[in-house]
């Protein structure tokens, strides 16, 4: 009987195998198909990603460095307000790259790693689970002390646990060109319903577009319209669900979700990595796969450190649904160097931005 079975080898479903296993539980990771594809996310990062990976990762992974972002109301030639500090905001990755080496280190941490084994089925009993996959060779069920959803945010595994959904599912789309652009600002626009669009520059690896929106949006229309303000032409489309809000609720009797499948996620940009690999943490910290209560120190630990966040950066998407003039006066006033952290929200707040905001008016 295995410790853990983790369904879902993505950021953080890699990252709790790997913590699991180094401390020293027998973990068997499943991912539905080859680790990292379809690529579905997008590449830009918070730097702090590097405090998660191994030897040899940034060398291998970085594509670009970010100073900042351009906003705009309207379209491409609308204008801009620019945001930016004088240190790397942000980086661009191989995303598809990042998800293998996480999972290498989760094997090298002594974790059994399988690609293409999809899990279909979850049975929670008083003293185990049996975890039913589809592989290669047919259908096999693995008993395991304890059960991990990582699988993403149509989660199968939080289905069969009876757990709630997220909130809310955005629909996201993504594309890229061949055009190299070292810029070191991305830029962001203010046009799709109740999100946004954006433009990443990857260095010599092109340039990354994508929108996300709630769906019936017309997604795809928009992104239409903004590939067009830019007269580029794009390949590699793909597009994949976002998880918006947190259920009340992430764990069950002998089983716990992780990253997307919880809807671990920043409201304001949709973005999951840094969130799901710190709840990674958090829940092999706390949870012993002997002591079922111990789920509930997981659920206090991840919300304790993540749950101010999600909530402030509710508040800070409401600002894409203002009325144009309203974020034109609002963006025109803000604009200018900031000392906010990408991940925290509440470092709105923190004195490194009261600095960044008092330089301004000397």
């Amino acid at each position: 009987m295995y410790d853990f079975v983790v369904g879902g080898v993505g950021p953080a479903g890699a990252r709790f195998a790997r913590r699991a296993a180094e401390a020293g539980y027998d973990v068997l990771a499943l991912e539905q198909g080859r680790i990292g594809e379809p690529l579905a996310c997008s590449g830009h990062v918070s730097s702090d990603v590097w405090d998660y990976t191994g030897e040899g990762a940034r060398e291998e992974l970085l594509q670009n460095e970010v100073y900042g972002a351009r906003f705009h109301v309207g379209g491409p030639n609308s204008g801009s307000y620019p945001f930016y500090k004088r240190e790397v905001v942000s980086n661009v990755i191989d995303r598809v790259g990042l998800d293998r080496h996480l999972a290498d280190l989760a094997r090298q941490a002594g974790a059994d790693v399988r690609e293409e084994h999809t899990v279909t089925d979850v049975c929670e009993d008083d003293d185990r689970v049996e975890v039913t996959a589809k592989g290669p060779t047919g259908t096999d069920t693995y008993e395991a002390k304890m059960v991990a959803g990582c699988d993403g945010p149509r989660s199968r595994v939080r289905d069969a646990l009876s757990l709630a959904d997220p909130d809310e599912l955005l629909h996201g789309v993504l594309a890229f060109s061949e055009e190299s652009d070292a810029g070191d600002f991305v830029d962001v626009h203010l046009t799709a319903p109740r999100f946004f669009a954006w433009r990443i520059p990857r260095g010599e690896a092109g340039v990354e577009y994508g929108l996300a929106a709630p769906p019936g949006a017309h997604v795809n229309k928009h992104f239409e319209d903004l590939i067009d303000g830019y007269e580029v032409d794009v390949s590699h489309r793909c597009s994949g669900a976002i998880p918006v809000g947190p259920p009340e609720r992430v764990t069950s009797r002998r089983g716990f979700l992780i990253g997307d499948a919880a809807a671990q996620t920043k409201p304001f940009t949709g973005g999951g990595i840094l969130y799901g690999m710190t709840s990674a943490d958090h829940a092999a910290r706390e949870i012993d796969p002997d002591r079922p209560t111990t789920l509930a120190a997981y659920e206090r630990a991840w919300r304790d450190d993540l749950e101010r966040e999600i909530e402030l950066g509710h508040w800070l998407r409401r600002a894409y649904s203002l009325p144009e003039p309203v974020q034109r006066i609002g963006l025109g006033a803000l604009s200018g160097e900031i000392g906010v952290h990408m991940d925290r929200p509440t470092s709105l707040f923190s004195m490194t931005h009261l600095k960044a905001m008092l330089s301004r008016s000397k």
